[in-house]
């Protein structure tokens, strides 16, 4: 029986380049390892940060080493001259596809497996391009991923379901940037309405980028248009007060299954990126030591984001706990979510009885019964 084609697409233009890069080299391994190995036959594709593409030799060199080009040892030459994404593009269509055939990428993969965190990653942009291809993919669609990468759609989302959540202002970045009487109003508004601490966050980044707690009207100020720097969308939230954060991994497509529920600590005011990626700074608890009651609702309520946005494959949803209270605010849905073999996705499952193997099989399955 011939082997499923995998076409492993990772790097990309985002801030989590390098953490693309480890995921997809837990992923590469994983397709290697047992059954898996008698089925599936992997093809890496790498994109650079500039946006172009690696496929053949060059990828597999890249994947390999885990680093990016630049980095590595003097002398190593691409097999195939980079492709731009333009390239790329015309490249999934069927008069263009000959010229991929000689690497092959496009036209030789049944299943493709992206594995591009952030912007240009799981917002719907690459989604839509491997839709484009009429091939297979893993995770959500174009829909699915964009509700789950901006906030404020997403809350809408949320909302619509009756998932509860914490309280929030919706910000352009034309607000912040308008004129010098626009933003003392603005702010206005802000403590009016959520009062200090809150948080400032680009509607569009992932991995706690660009986001700032701030407790004062000039910190409001400076996070308002560091925020805005980074995209036209911003959004504002109420601080939840001495919260527990939990998170709950979902595995499937029109019938989602829920993991247990695992907890994140730390020492850091907030979760941002050097506690997210440096090693020492977090630690996860999996299962989380929680009442059942509060992990079953968890999990419920995990379900529920995951169809509200339209969700497919995978996704890691992101709670506030209060414990004083009892109450489980949702924070978030994260539609591709980190891969590496430490990172919470797979920890969850396999603490629920699923191998980081058997769940990256299931994964491609799921992606091959849902096209």
């Amino acid at each position: 029986m011939a082997k499923i084609r995998v076409g492993l697409l990772f790097g990309g233009c985002s801030g989590e380049h390098e953490v693309s890069l480890r995921s997809a080299q837990a992923i590469a391994r994983a397709l290697g390892e047992g059954q898996n190995a008698d089925k599936y036959q992997l093809t890496p594709v790498y994109i650079q940060k500039d946006g172009r593409w690696l496929p053949g030799d060059m990828a597999q060199q890249v994947l390999t080493a885990g680093v990016p080009p630049g980095v590595l040892s003097e002398g190593v030459e691409p097999s195939a001259a980079p492709l731009s994404a333009a390239t790329a593009i015309q490249a999934t269509m069927p008069a263009a596809l000959e010229r991929w055939q000689s690497t092959a990428t496009a036209a030789d993969v049944d299943v493709w497996f992206p594995i591009l965190h952030g912007p240009n990653g799981e917002d719907g942009t690459i989604q839509g391009l491997l839709q484009l291809m009429q091939v297979p993919f893993v995770g959500s669609g174009v829909l699915g991923s964009a509700l789950g990468m901006d906030k404020i759609a997403m809350k809408m989302a949320f909302a619509q379901v009756g998932l509860p959540q914490a309280k929030y202002v919706a910000v352009t970045r034309s607000q912040v940037w308008s004129n010098p009487s626009g933003l003392p109003k603005l702010c206005d508004q802000i403590e009016a309405e959520l009062d200090y601490p809150c948080f400032v966050k680009p509607a569009n980044l992932g991995s706690s980028v660009g986001i700032a707690k701030v407790r004062t009207r000039s910190q409001l100020e400076a996070a308002l248009d560091s925020a805005a720097s980074y995209d036209r969308r911003l959004i504002v939230e109420a601080a939840v007060p001495s919260p527990r954060e939990l998170e709950c991994a979902v595995l499937g497509n029109d019938q989602p299954q829920a993991s247990v529920v695992g907890e994140i600590t730390y020492q850091s005011d907030f979760y941002d990126y050097e506690t997210k990626y440096t090693e020492g700074l977090a630690e996860l608890h999996i299962p989380a030591n929680v009442p059942e009651a509060i992990a079953r609702q968890i999990q419920d309520m995990s379900i529920r984001a995951f169809e509200a946005v339209d969700g497919a494959g995978l996704a890691r949803v992101d709670f506030f706990y209060a414990e004083s209270t009892g109450e489980v605010l949702i924070n978030e849905i994260n539609t591709l979510p980190g891969f590496t073999a430490t990172s919470m996705y797979p920890q969850l499952w396999a603490a629920s009885g699923v191998s980081f193997v058997e769940l990256v099989d299931r994964l491609v399955q799921l992606a091959m019964e849902s096209r």
